[in-house]
């Protein structure tokens, strides 16, 4: 194995515990108990905490986007062993209805709610401009506040997204490979029997 490259590894995870120190030690930040669009109605952000003490919010910037589809497509499959002991919910400014046509497309289990383009995004965002952005952010009940521990922006290269470090391997970043809501396959058998022209 490459010596350089094996180095490069370890002073990653080497930084990767001392990110996991620091978010550990970030002092939480109090925020207002937002209301959100779902299926059955308006619904607090308190609310979503489902009984639980800690919320993960994956904000996800709606069906138009299709590398927000990959985060969530992964982050779908650990979300059994997430709600163990975690709250999860999926945020997007599109309807409910919509959300939830999407969600069944992609088979994901998520609880979602609609915040609809409302000042959550903007106050909440995990970017520094206000934009909106992938990511997630955790939030905590303690008692009647609800506090900020802390935010992540998902992007190329990120730690949440599992297909990164795969990519990788193959010498593929952002710029060689870009995620799609669906991967046609050619027909087997080559010629179709219902008469029509075989595609390619």
């Amino acid at each position: 194995m490459n010596p350089e490259i094996l180095a490069l590894e370890e002073e990653m995870g080497a930084l990767s515990r001392k990110l996991a120190k620091l978010r550990k030690e970030a002092a939480p930040v109090e925020v207002p108990d937002y209301t959100f669009q779902t299926l059955t109605g308006p619904l607090a952000l308190s609310a979503l905490f489902a009984g639980k003490e800690i919320l993960f919010a994956i904000h996800n910037m709606g069906q138009g986007c299709r590398w927000c589809t990959l985060w969530a497509d992964g982050l779908n499959g650990f979300l059994p062993h997430l709600e163990d002991r975690f709250a999860v919910v999926l945020l997007s400014k599109d309807a409910p209805e919509a959300q939830q046509r999407f969600a069944h497309s992609r088979g994901w289990r998520f609880r979602m709610a609609s915040h609809g383009g409302s000042p959550y995004m903007t106050e909440q965002s995990v970017s520094q401009d206000g934009s909106d952005m992938p990511g997630m952010a955790c939030y905590q009940r303690v008692g009647s506040k609800i506090l900020r521990k802390n935010v992540a922006v998902f992007g190329p290269g990120d730690e949440f997204c599992a297909a990164w470090p795969i990519l990788s391997l193959a010498g593929l970043g952002e710029d060689g490979w870009t995620p799609q809501y669906s991967y046609w396959k050619k027909p087997d058998p080559k010629a179709m029997d219902d008469g029509g022209q075989n595609l390619v």
